[in-house]
């Protein structure tokens, strides 16, 4: 049953729900109080300084490991990084200090995720014919050979990414339950070379993805960092992982990246980090 498809049949995509890519990288933000600020509105800037250095350093690493021949497509992802949402991972440091020459001052140290400006990115992958480029930032599409599976059915999934990536496979039911496909007790591995097709299940998989009852909307979950991810609690439930951790919590604790040691701009390190959750339907 571990047999790879036919490319043709590679070439049926399904449409993600959702999809997105974005950098995670720390900063640091400082602010003194002086006669203008409180300690309230010292800590908001030190933090509204640290987030405006996140952005900055996005786009330092964007420029300095993307290699984009294309001037025009580079200053539109630099834009599109560079106007995007800045949120917070995890406060990782803040303190009060005092500053001999202005008083008291606040800094904090964030790990955050710089996600690009949606209509920007679209606009900058538009017609865009390298999109599995590896000099391009990370992308991972999804996909499986059926858009609806019936009963005793058995579903296979296929991953790609442009360019090296680790990744955590979830599989969601219609009740509820979310498995982590990959890595699991027989197929350790979670790193992936870029530009390779992965079929699931497969190699050392002992699983099958076979239809049964209850039947509706189910999902696939695949997200992807150019680092190891962050760890979330599962426990061993056969051949794969149940995930016991809270299913809001999932994309949080794996965006707890353990970063790259080069460093970027101010010093700081990052991650290209992709998440996509294909949707699948199963019916009697």
């Amino acid at each position: 049953m571990r047999i790879f498809m036919p490319f043709f049949v590679l070439l049926l995509l399904v449409q993600s729900s959702y999809a997105s890519q974005s950098t995670i990288t720390e900063s640091e933000g400082y602010a003194c109080m002086g006669d203008d600020k409180s300690r309230h509105q010292t800590e908001e800037a030190a933090m509204a300084d640290a987030k405006r250095k996140a952005a900055e350093h996005a786009v330092s690493y964007l420029k300095s490991e993307t290699h984009i021949k294309d001037m025009e497509l580079e200053k539109d992802l630099v834009s599109a990084f560079t106007n995007g949402t800045v949120k917070v991972i995890q406060e990782l440091e803040k303190a009060w200090y005092k500053d001999p020459a202005v008083g008291d001052c606040f800094k904090v140290r964030i790990k955050a995720e710089v996600v690009p400006d949606e209509k920007a990115i679209k606009a900058a992958s538009k017609g865009n014919a390298a999109s599995d480029d590896p000099a391009l930032p990370l992308k991972v599409s999804v996909w499986t050979d059926k858009k609806e599976y019936r009963n005793s059915e058995k579903i296979r999934v296929y991953l790609k990414g442009n360019k090296p990536f680790y990744a955590r496979v979830l599989y969601r039911d219609s009740k509820g339950t979310t498995l982590q496909l990959l890595p699991n007790p027989y197929r350790t591995e979670n790193y992936f070379n870029g530009g390779v097709v992965y079929e699931i299940p497969s190699g050392n998989d002992r699983f099958e993805l076979e239809v049964s009852p209850p039947f509706g909307e189910e999902s696939v979950v695949v997200y992807a960092g150019t680092t190891e991810l962050g760890n979330i609690e599962v426990v061993s439930s056969g051949a794969v992982y149940q995930v016991k951790t809270k299913t809001r919590s999932i994309g949080s604790m794996t965006r707890g990246v353990k970063l790259k040691e080069k460093t970027v701009g101010s010093g700081a390190s990052a991650s290209e980090f992709y998440e996509d959750t294909l949707s699948v339907s199963t019916v009697k």
